[in-house]
């Protein structure tokens, strides 16, 4: 039936003005838009078509109101009267809805209707999805006319969506693009990890329109989110995803990404699901050369819309990349932490090479001076001065020992410990004992070298202060804790009346840097005891319950 009239230049304004827009969320309302008022529909709706055909994606409605779509619950998924077009993709007109054998009837607080008529929207011969209008205001039934003329404004649209998808997949590359360089720029000024990390979440988020983006590294031993972004960033961060039963560890395994239409419905645990009530996701394995594995993770609440198929090649991309910019990052640190470990050695060297020497070459001048010095009381003074360079020397000693931590690497803790006790008796009088708890060596094995800078910097403050006989260091477990002593049987003081010097802040400080307490219990005449506790670890704890 030709198109005449009215309806005629209606329907030639129609394709102008959906050829005018380019974003594919406002271009379908304004298609469902176009054909209620085209055909006197009272209700109109437009079904996207999933990837594979089955089954209804999205489902945009004119006439229904927002209270009236909440009232009826889920969306449609292509079944009964809908369900013809999809399988059967040709313009359907039903005088009765009710009436045809093929319905399903209605869900609960659906409105009714009767009269229907239906077009298939093909974008390059691909059916992209259905038009569908129910009851017709001014007669029982849709007319021939009405069908010509959605058939044609069907034609109209599915030009129209063949552009805004290609628009859209202009603007997601540029987005793509965008992304990546934000990525590197943040490396490239310097930026630290945690802050890229965060970038590569945004972006990722922003760039698939999900409502929340994760990274989950090994830290560890254990997979943990690193970085968030979006709905509950907050509580996401630092949450632990398990390395069994979650959607992640499918994906590690697999190493493939996966494409899930609803989390809350999957017998696999994933964090994102439980916190931040996501239903579609996109999860994509990071491999880096290092060997380490990630995944980055996308997903839309619980009443978003399903992720479609050019979601993944897009995510992966992007995962690519970022991979590779977090794998430089750590590189980086390690650079960093190389350079760091060459300098303390340049400096020990410098400190053992030169200022010891010279120290040494002054103090054995002075004491040539002292022999030859014609006044007692001089001589003695002189002599008070030699003893105390050798005392310098030998902190500078101490220094240089804590600044080559590597020299802890090769023993045990308590190893270590007899090492500085040995090296304390020789240039002072006080004779020093050293015990440590054995069942402590692995558990302390990540801060031995803080404990033997701790333990240093008490003795340093025995030799110049305590002018004591003897010393006992001792390591021991008290509780959930590492209990660290220093005893002496020196002077003593009244810690009320004294100001904290350098020694006990550098204790203090150490302490508090590892969670750690430090108390000091010292009366005059009676020694000085302190104490300095650090927690264990967890699963130490637990091996010492048992």
């Amino acid at each position: 039936m030709a198109i005449t009239g009215d309806r005629a230049a209606k329907l030639l304004e129609t394709g102008l003005g959906l050829a005018s827009e380019l974003s594919l969320e406002a271009l379908l309302t304004l298609i469902v838009t176009h054909a209620v008022d085209l055909t006197g529909a009272r209700y109109g709706a437009l079904g996207v078509l999933s990837q594979d055909k089955s089954h209804l994606d999205d489902f945009i409605t004119v006439g229904v109101s927002a209270s009236q779509r909440g009232a009826i619950g889920d969306l449609p998924h292509g079944r009964g009267i809908l369900g013809v077009l999809i399988s059967d993709p040709r313009p359907l007109r039903l005088r009765d809805i009710r009436t045809d054998n093929r319905a399903v009837g209605f869900p609960r607080n659906h409105p009714p209707m009767k009269s229907f008529l239906g077009a298939p929207v093909c974008a390059h011969g691909d059916v992209f999805g259905n038009i569908y209008l129910a009851d017709k205001r001014t007669a029982g039934e849709f007319s021939d006319a009405d069908e010509t003329a959605l058939v044609v404004l069907a034609s109209q649209a599915g030009v129209a969506v063949s552009n805004a998808r290609l628009f859209r997949e202009v603007r997601r590359h540029e987005e793509w693009l965008d992304a990546v360089r934000a990525v590197a720029t943040g490396l490239l000024a310097g930026r630290e990890l945690p802050a890229v990390l965060h970038v590569v979440t945004e972006r990722a988020r922003r760039l698939v329109e999900a409502d929340v983006a994760t990274l989950s590294t090994p830290v560890d031993g254990q997979l943990r989110i690193v970085a968030a972004d979006g709905t509950a960033a907050d509580e996401l961060m630092g949450v632990e995803v398990p390395y069994e039963g979650s959607l992640s560890a499918r994906v590690l395994a697999k190493r493939q990404t996966m494409l899930i239409g609803d989390a809350s419905t999957s017998a696999l645990l994933q964090p994102i699901g439980r916190v931040a009530g996501v239903g579609p996701m996109v999860l994509v394995p990071l491999t880096m050369r290092s060997g380490q594995l990630g995944v980055l993770a996308t997903g839309r609440v619980s009443t978003g819309r399903a992720f479609d198929a050019a979601d993944v090649p897009l995510l992966e991309s992007f995962a690519e990349q970022a991979a590779v910019a977090i794998e430089y990052a750590r590189t980086q640190q390690d650079l960093a932490r190389l350079q760091l470990a060459d300098d303390r050695e340049r400096i020990a060297r410098d400190l053992h090479d030169g200022i010891i020497q010279s120290l040494f070459a002054v103090g054995l001048s002075l004491q040539g001076t002292a022999t030859a010095a014609a006044d007692a009381r001089l001589s003695d003074r002189i002599q008070r001065a030699v003893t105390e360079i050798d005392v310098v020397i030998g902190d500078l000693r101490s220094y240089i020992f804590g600044l080559r931590p590597a020299l802890l690497g090769e023993g045990s803790l308590t190893n270590a410990l007899d090492q500085l006790a040995h090296e304390f008796q020789e240039r002072t009088p006080i004779a020093t004992v050293v015990d440590v708890d054995g069942t402590l060596e692995a558990p302390l094995a990540a801060v031995a070298t803080h404990v033997v800078q701790i333990v240093r910097e008490a003795l340093s403050n025995v030799g110049r202060h305590a002018g004591g006989e003897t010393c006992r260091v001792s390591v021991r477990r008290d509780a959930d804790a590492a209990l660290i002593e220093v005893d002496d049987d020196g002077s003593g003081f009244d810690p009320g009346d004294v100001t904290p010097g350098m020694g006990l802040n550098n204790l203090m400080s150490r302490a508090q840097s590892l969670g750690g307490t430090l108390d000091v219990d010292s009366r005059p005449g009676e020694g000085t005891q302190i104490r300095i506790r650090l927690p264990l670890p967890t699963e130490s704890r637990d091996r010492a319950d048992t």
